[in-house]
């Protein structure tokens, strides 16, 4: 089994889930304050590799869901920067594992990279909106 570094916001209930079902599946799991880590560009970006902009951001942010920030204009230079000024932009949870790094918590991807005992119903939706 694999150790986890998981990056999160502190309190917010759908990574609460997602770090159990990772714990419940034989993983060790040692949560990180995603919001207060001193991040630096060069170590964020790697978390998103090839993925598009518009997939390196917290669609349930407020800026977002605003339409202040628009992530699908966004260059990847204006993103990096717009993610390293204000934490709660990120895609979370940012997980690393095996010198392997990935943005948020596609099931199938976790399942297929590390193993899932169990799964969960929509593990990237936010229990408050639901």
């Amino acid at each position: 089994m694999a150790t986890v570094i998981f990056y999160e916001k502190p309190g917010c209930a759908n990574n609460t889930r997602q770090k159990k079902l990772l714990a419940a599946s034989g993983h060790t799991v040692i949560a990180r304050d995603i919001v207060a880590h001193p991040w630096i560009e060069e170590e964020l970006a790697s978390f998103f590799e090839e993925r598009p902009v518009e997939q390196w951001f917290n669609r349930a942010s407020p800026r977002v869901k605003s339409g202040e920030i628009v992530p699908e204009q966004l260059s990847r230079d204006e993103a990096i920067r717009l993610l390293l000024s204000d934490h709660l932009l990120i895609r979370r949870p940012l997980m690393e594992a095996d010198g392997r790094r990935e943005a948020g918590f596609d099931q199938e991807l976790v399942d297929q990279w590390l193993g899932l005992t169990n799964l969960l119903s929509d593990p990237e939706k936010c229990l408050k909106s639901a």
